[in-house]
C-alpha cells in the first residue's frame, strides 16, 4: 500500500492547527501529517505536541525562526524522502484548502497518471471565496503572466495546494531551488515542467482564512513577479537539471 504525507508549514496558527489536524486524520483515506513550525510565539508547536499523543502519524519539525515558506517545504520534502513516502502534499493550515480535496489530488496522480497534481483556483473560472477584489486580480493575472513567460499551460501556477509523486521530488535538485516566498510555488512547478513531468490541475474552491493572519506581503509578491524572469533565463541557459 502506498503512503501519503501532508506537509503543513505554520507560523502563528493556534486558531487553526488543531482543527486542520483533526480534519486530515478524519478523512476516509489515510494521510500522515508533518507540521513544520517556525518557532511560532503563539504556541502552535505546543498544540501539535499535545496532539501527537493522540495521533501516532502526526510529526513535527520545529525550526529556530521564520525562515520562509520555501525552505519549510524543502525541509519537509527531504524528510518525506528519507521516510519513503510515495505521495507528498503541500497544504495551508488555515482551511483555505479543503482537506477533502487531498483525495482528489491523490487520485489525479495515483489513478490518472499525473506526476504532480495542482489544486487550481482558476481552471474553471475564478473559484475564490472571501478574497478582496484586488487580491483576486493580483493572483489571477500573476498566473496569466507566469503562463506567458514560462510557457507552462497552467491556469494557477502560484497555487500552494499540490501533490507530488515521490519520483518528482527525487529528481528535482532541491538544494538548487532559489526562492523562499510564494515564487517557490512557481519555481517547483516550472522545474518539474522543464524536467518533463506531467502536471495536472484539479479544480478546487479556495476559501480565504477566517481565523489568523495572512502571511502575504508586497515583498513576497515582488519576488514572484521578478523571479519568473530569472527562472526562464536559467532554463534557457540549461541550468535546471536533474540531481
Amino acid at each position: 500500500m502506498d503512503t501519503r504525507l501532508v506537509i503543513i508549514p505554520t507560523y502563528n496558527e493556534k486558531e487553526n492547527i488543531e482543527n486542520i489536524i483533526r480534519c486530515v486524520f478524519a478523512l476516509p483515506m489515510e494521510f500522515h501529517l508533518l507540521i513544520i513550525d517556525d518557532n511560532s510565539p503563539d504556541g502552535t508547536a505546543a498544540i501539535v505536541k499535545r496532539l501527537q499523543t493522540e495521533f501516532p502519524h502526526l510529526h513535527l519539525i520545529e525550526r529556530s525562526g521564520k525562515l520562509g515558506l520555501g525552505t519549510a517545504y524543502i525541509a519537509g520534502f527531504k524528510w518525506a524522502l528519507e521516510h519513503q513516502y510515495d505521495y507528498i502534499f503541500e497544504m495551508d493550515a488555515d482551511f483555505s484548502h479543503n482537506p477533502n480535496d487531498l483525495i482528489r489530488l491523490y487520485n489525479a496522480c495515483a489513478q490518472d497518471g499525473a506526476d504532480m497534481s495542482i489544486g487550481s483556483r482558476y481552471l474553471t473560472g475564478v473559484n475564490v471565496v472571501n478574497w478582496p477584489m484586488n487580491r483576486v486580480l493580483l493572483s489571477y493575472f500573476a498566473s496569466k503572466y507566469v503562463r506567458i513567460i514560462t510557457g507552462m499551460k497552467l491556469h494557477d501556477s502560484t497555487a500552494g495546494f499540490v501533490c507530488y509523486t515521490r519520483r518528482v521530488l527525487e529528481t528535482i535538485d532541491l538544494d538548487n531551488i532559489r526562492f523562499k516566498g510564494y515564487a517557490f510555488q512557481i519555481e517547483m512547478k516550472f522545474t518539474a515542467h522543464i524536467l518533463g513531468f506531467r502536471l495536472q490541475e484539479v479544480p478546487i474552491i479556495f476559501t480565504n482564512r477566517t481565523l489568523g493572519v495572512s502571511k502575504m506581503s508586497k515583498k513576497i509578491a515582488k519576488e514572484a513577479i521578478f523571479g519568473v524572469i530569472t527562472m526562464k533565463l536559467r532554463a534557457l541557459s540549461g541550468k535546471i537539471k536533474k540531481r
